[in-house]
């Protein structure tokens, strides 16, 4: 069951890579923001009708929720402006390889602490190094 959703998030940060890019091309026509806000209506679209036709929740639990907790679609929008912004000057491997190390550092932090109601799984020597081994991989490749 684990490999099958290690493949699903793999299939996920192949279409985030390939929307990235399309989001960078579509910037050069509309404009940085203007792209970035197309690529979160059309989402928002897409959802909000997956969500009526089979969600199983119910959306207005979410006036229930901590305010805080609602903040996801605001760093949702961050990350595709940078991603768009990013992809125009670097390229989408250069960009991507920040982006997920970016993501893997901030996780692991959150893991270790626990951080937003989550279980701690502890830094260890091991993974420390695996850090410090993705640090010089980013290095190397953009150094190239």
């Amino acid at each position: 069951m684990k490999l099958i959703i290690a493949l699903l998030a793999l299939v996920g940060g192949s279409a985030v890579a390939v929307q990235s890019q399309i989001n960078a091309l579509l910037s050069k026509k509309v404009g940085l923001l203007e792209s970035a806000t197309v690529s979160f209506m059309v989402g928002a679209l897409a959802l909000f009708f997956v969500a009526f036709f089979f969600g199983k929740g119910n959306l207005l639990n979410v006036f229930t929720v901590p305010k805080w907790q609602l903040i996801g679609g605001l760093l949702g929008a961050f990350f595709i402006v940078i991603s768009i912004f990013s992809v125009n000057l670097i390229g989408v491997a250069a960009t991507f390889m920040a982006v997920i190390m970016g993501q893997i550092l901030v996780g692991a932090i959150i893991d270790h602490f626990g951080l937003f109601g989550g279980v701690a799984y502890p830094m260890n020597p091991t993974k420390f190094i695996a850090l410090g081994l993705m640090f010089i991989g980013i290095y190397m490749f953009n150094k190239a």
